[in-house]
């Protein structure tokens, strides 16, 4: 489900729009689950990696994923328990895909379903 939230962050015109100019590595990590991945921001373009990045720019990491997936069905960023890491010049723009990421993975979860019709769970 996360992959295809990452698909869908990446079709978001306002995001491309607005990262068109970025070349980065973010890795996000949902600590007690001990799951990472890495998303790639490489000029307007959003990659989504299953194994963690070697050498990311920003690190994004939540301490619990159930307070993590609770908050996207709800319908809310998890902000309050995310810890930034990495150049604070860089926050703006993995913020924009980070909230496009949420609203992505909150419509995922509701109908996880891929474009195919496969279900992702």
């Amino acid at each position: 489900m996360i992959q295809q939230a990452c698909v869908l962050t990446g079709r978001d015109r306002s995001v491309r729009q607005h990262i068109r100019e970025a070349r980065l590595a973010t890795h996000w990590v949902l600590a007690d689950w001990d799951f990472e991945w890495t998303v790639n921001l490489d000029r307007g373009k959003v990659r989504f990696e299953r194994r963690p990045a070697s050498a990311p720019d920003v690190t994004l990491t939540w301490p619990s994923a159930a307070e993590f997936l609770t908050s996207i069905e709800e319908g809310r960023a998890p902000d309050a328990a995310m810890v930034f890491e990495g150049k604070l010049e860089l926050r703006n723009s993995v913020l924009l895909v980070y909230k496009s990421f949420c609203r992505s993975l909150e419509k995922v979860m509701a109908n996880p379903v891929d474009d195919a019709g496969n279900t992702l769970v």
